[in-house]
């Protein structure tokens, strides 16, 4: 029923509507098992992504995908992995590729056996050995450049040439202040997982901290979200 009215479905590959209908599978049986809230429906042009699997070949700096062929990536990939799946998104404008392989996990020592993590909106996270971690802040120091950027926007005509290209900046920022913020979490997160054999964290109220107009921005800005 739908192919006949989008002839693009035909120069596509397959699996990406497959992989849609299997996530939207997955995010309905969630809801009802009451696990997660009713799926909402996927906007095109915010969080664009397609799962695609089959023929992958990568290379040292190329990656062959159904359908579409060799692309060149800005950055070297490992050539000695077979992906069973590859995910492509696009965040701002640019277009990331992520791999999905099977690999055989390998326990290490620990130096710390057990460790707790606090949270907090002063400092990122204070351990349990006495040690500190301090947030980077990244939407404090660029909130004055993001609503500056907004404020020039305001009274552009929307869907405009000038309306696309503010949008384009204002998502470049947001973009790079999330990738400050992951950073940070990452490093976190390698280190803990790297030094400590178990890790006891605290559960947040995270809807209950944003409904507080009082910690909602602070928490934010500290990155703990």
């Amino acid at each position: 029923m739908v192919k006949p009215n989008n002839c693009w479905y035909y120069e596509v590959s397959k699996c990406a509507p497959q992989y849609a209908l299997r996530y939207l599978s997955l995010a309905w049986k969630r809801c009802f098992s009451k696990i997660s809230a009713m799926p909402k429906f996927k906007k095109k042009g915010r969080d664009d992504s397609f799962t695609l699997d089959g023929s992958i070949s990568v290379g040292f700096s190329h990656i062959k995908l159904p359908r579409i062929g060799w692309i060149k990536t800005y950055e070297l990939l490992p050539n000695n992995v077979t992906p069973k799946s590859v995910t492509i998104s696009k965040k701002a404008d640019r277009w990331f590729v992520s791999f999905k392989v099977e690999t055989i996990p390998q326990n290490t020592d620990k130096s710390v056996d057990v460790v707790g993590v606090d949270l907090g909106i002063k400092s990122l996270a204070t351990l349990s050995t006495g040690e500190v971690f301090v947030g980077v802040k990244s939407y404090r120091k660029l909130e004055a450049k993001l609503s500056r950027l907004q404020y020039l926007n305001r009274h552009k005509t929307k869907f405009s040439c000038n309306w696309k290209k503010a949008q384009l900046k204002i998502a470049k920022l947001h973009s790079k202040i999330a990738n400050i913020r992951k950073d940070t979490l990452h490093k976190l997160t390698t280190y803990l997982a790297k030094n400590h054999s178990q890790i006891v964290i605290e559960d947040l109220n995270v809807s209950g901290m944003m409904s507080n107009h009082k910690l909602a921005k602070a928490a934010l800005v500290y990155g703990i979200l």
